[in-house]
């Protein structure tokens, strides 16, 4: 099977840290401090690029040789440097063949991406941009951190129209501090009027990876946490916001995205649907996720897919390893192998964390929870096609609990999940997972 390959690249760099924030994610210095680390950051990455088929070889796993979607995700990475970009493409396009069509996007903080890294990724392809707006309420996005104005939004969709891209992706946050209903249709409304053809909402997350998250489980005033949305007040907001969008012709596809329908013009996010496709992707750099299929030939595992993640610790991160006859040292090592100034070894990527083989069984969950995410939903005869009559039974018994409650809807093979059951999807996904262990 021809398949193809999402790319993530993670750039972990932001010029102020939001309140809400649970990436692992910092502040870029503005010091030569903060310079020079982002340019560590990206050779590091490199060498991780330049590593990708040894490393898939080491896992027995699939790396398939065509990229058709590759993902800036961070932090900032608008905050890179144009020749960054143009070294990191470079790079990935040494070791990929890149399609001619392949949908490139960014995230951008809005105001934060200069002219000439633009240009640069123009020229490299990029038709993407997705704009961490958050809110259209100046006062909302002050409170949390965000460094930008409405004014600054709309100038920024407006610029990357005279650049020539159509794809623009705006992300809200319902539940933030200061919030009220009304000022939440304000966002949606200027969001809409605006005329992107893809948004993204997101109920606000509270948990402990977070300063405001912190302080709204402790019931602490700072960042504002005290004037934070109930939790039904924010699930009322987003439910809301699902039918303003609806209304204009923006349609939910998965549980926090929406896209326009122009014509034949599929404005959905290419990449993150191959997540929820668990189709093969594989992240570079800080904390990134990767996920490719067994070789299915003999050479690996038959069936199957492995997971594996980065560091989610900078430092960690950085540290230059070195490879020299089959054994690997640090960097405190080095001084063994300089020969005249000339280090002997080869700079290696740190190995990845928490890797995973994922079997059938689990397969087959994975296939159910990210598949029910998406609005069209799951095909049990696809999934009996695949994993077998055992598990889609049981599934199935579990479904008839689900749906007796009001969570999913059954349309002949086709299970989706009803508008309640996306309000309270982990529940729904964790009764299904509770039945489908074997």
């Amino acid at each position: 099977m021809d398949r193809s390959l999402g790319a993530y690249i993670s750039v972990p760099f932001c010029k102020a840290k939001c309140s809400y924030c649970n990436f692992a994610s910092g502040v870029f210095g503005e010091g030569t401090s903060g310079p020079d680390r982002m340019e560590r950051y990206v050779e590091q990455v490199c060498v991780e690029m330049q590593r990708s088929r040894a490393r898939a070889a080491e896992l027995c796993a699939e790396l398939p040789g065509r990229v058709d979607t590759v993902y800036f995700g961070g932090g900032t990475p608008s905050l890179l440097g144009a020749e960054q970009v143009r070294r990191l493409f470079t790079t990935l396009r040494g070791e990929f063949e890149v399609s001619a069509d392949a949908e490139i996007t960014i995230e951008c903080a809005p105001g934060q991406l200069g002219g000439k890294t633009l240009d640069e990724l123009l020229r490299q392809g990029m038709n993407r941009v997705s704009l961490g707006v958050q809110s259209f309420v100046d006062a909302e996005a002050r409170a949390v951190g965000r460094l930008h104005t409405r004014e600054i939004c709309l100038g920024e969709i407006a610029r990357m129209r005279v650049a020539g891209i159509e794809q623009i992706s705006v992300d809200l946050i319902v539940g933030l501090p200061h919030q009220t209903w009304a000022s939440w249709r304000e966002s949606v409304e200027v969001a809409l009027g605006s005329g992107v053809p893809h948004l993204s909402v997101y109920m606000l997350e509270v948990d402990e990876d977070s300063r405001l998250g912190r302080e709204m489980l402790s019931h602490g005033t700072r960042y504002g946490a005290d004037s934070a949305a109930s939790e039904d007040e924010t699930a009322d907001w987003y439910k809301s916001a699902c039918e303003w969008l609806e209304a204009d012709g923006v349609k939910q596809y998965e549980i926090s995205n929406f896209a326009r329908a122009r014509g034949a013009a599929d404005y959905r996010s290419q990449h993150n649907v191959k997540y929820w496709r668990r189709e093969p992707y594989v992240g570079y750099g800080l904390d990134a996720h990767s996920m490719l299929l067994g070789h299915g030939d003999g050479t690996g595992f038959a069936e199957g897919a492995v997971r594996w993640a980065n560091t989610s610790d900078l430092e960690t991160y950085l540290v230059e390893r070195f490879e020299l006859r089959g054994a690997r040292f640090a960097e405190c090592d080095l001084a063994k192998f300089v020969v005249d100034g000339i280090t002997t070894g080869l700079r290696v990527a740190a190995e990845p964390t928490a890797v995973e083989w994922v079997g059938r069984e689990r397969g087959f969950e994975e296939s159910m929870f990210l598949g029910l995410r998406m609005n069209q939903g799951v095909d049990l005869e696809e999934l009996r096609a695949e994993f077998g009559e055992g598990l889609t039974q049981r599934a199935e018994e579990a479904l008839g609990e689900v749906e007796e409650a009001g969570m999913v809807e059954r349309d002949g093979s086709w299970v989706r999940l009803t508008d309640r059951g996306r309000m309270v999807s982990n529940e729904v996904f964790s009764r299904l997972l509770v039945e489908t262990v074997v």
